[in-house]
């Protein structure tokens, strides 16, 4: 085996570690809706949008999650301690966010997400970029667009602290390169489809609006 075949093998092992990292972090890929302006999630401490009618189910919660469900009983505690909170204002700024951190991810680049990051969360990702600088690869990637935007369950504590589960489902493209500039993972045109499951939290009642990402999965 002479040594450009061995090289060849070695940069392919080491693509196969990374696309496995990534799905640990990030969740699974596949492979238009035109991407939003770049926000975190925050309270945007305006009036709903949907007025709850005396006696009646809160359209702004039941539109997302059962009427009945806990999820739904969170969400409603979250709306006491804060008036100005809105579930659909949360999936707005969540969907906004996505975009941000996936490509913030993506370019290497945590300097400026770390204050929207969990400390686990922050760990994950420094970690599997420093892996990737390491090994001289780089990822060019663009986002394309978010498909689907689902809030999965809501919690609250005895001490305010709010967690809100969203799936999403993105379409991006991302390709691989070693420090030669070649490409050994991904196709430069190729769109792949992207699913992950995040959780935020934050302290209901706090004068920092901004929501931390404190999970990933899929």
């Amino acid at each position: 085996m002479d040594s450009t075949m061995l090289q060849t093998l070695v940069l392919v092992g080491i693509a196969i570690f990374l696309v496995l990292r990534l799905r640990n972090v990030l969740g699974t890929r596949e492979g238009f809706e035109k991407p939003v302006t770049r926000e975190a999630p925050n309270n945007a401490r305006r009036q709903n949008q949907f007025e709850v009618i005396e006696g009646g189910p809160d359209r702004d919660i039941t539109d997302h999650v059962a009427e009945d469900s806990d999820a739904a009983k969170a969400l409603a505690a979250m709306k006491r301690i804060e008036p100005g909170f809105g579930v659909a204002d949360f999936i707005g700024g969540a969907r906004s966010a996505y975009e941000w951190i996936l490509m913030g991810f993506e370019r290497g680049d945590l300097a400026e997400l770390k204050p929207f990051l969990g400390s686990d969360v922050y760990e994950s990702f420094a970690e599997v970029i420093e892996s990737r600088n390491a090994q001289g690869l780089s990822v060019e990637a663009e986002f394309i667009g978010v498909r689907e935007v689902q809030l999965l369950d809501a919690e609250i504590s005895v001490n305010n602290l709010a967690e809100i589960t969203v799936r999403f489902v993105g379409e991006m493209t991302s390709v691989v390169r070693d420090n030669a500039g070649d490409i050994i993972e991904g196709k430069k045109d190729e769109i792949k489809r992207q699913k992950d499951v995040w959780t935020f939290a934050r302290q209901m009642g706090s004068d920092n609006p901004n929501w931390q990402l404190v999970a990933t999965g899929e």
